[in-house]
């Protein structure tokens, strides 16, 4: 298995900062991971999900939400999620221009949630970025 390599595109606004998790056979699918409100890209959990699904071929930007590039400790800014979402529409896009297939989108807690929201707002952004 690959480690993780740091990433890092501020072209973009908000930015999109994280770790790819790039596997040895990739199948073509990509996965983007994000954290809850307590913790950023580097909690141990997203990081062995981010090892698991490499290891059966996704490409995996593990990545921190606008709020987390902030500021480094604390929950998120009050009234900010819809940043935090643009944040993970721009993260698709980075994905989307490593890999051609399918997007996946998930986080744990707070991140979970606004992945939710963002795919129930747009169903089919994954095909649209």
């Amino acid at each position: 298995m690959n480690p993780a390599i740091v990433f890092f595109d501020d072209s973009v606004d908000p930015a999109v900062r994280g770790s790819w998790h790039l596997p040895e056979n990739a199948n073509g699918d990509g996965l983007v991971l994000t954290h809850g409100a307590g913790s950023d890209c580097s909690a141990p959990l997203l990081v062995a999900l981010g090892d698991a699904f490499a290891e059966r071929g996704y490409v995996v930007l593990r990545c921190d939400l606008p709020f987390r590039q902030q500021k480094r400790t604390g929950p998120p800014f009050p009234g900010n999620a819809e940043r935090d979402r643009a944040g993970l529409r721009n993260a698709i896009a980075v994905l989307h221009k490593n890999v051609a297939g399918r997007i996946f989108l998930g986080g744990h807690s707070y991140g979970g949630r606004q992945a939710t929201m963002l795919c129930a707002a747009d169903p089919h952004l994954a095909a649209q970025s």
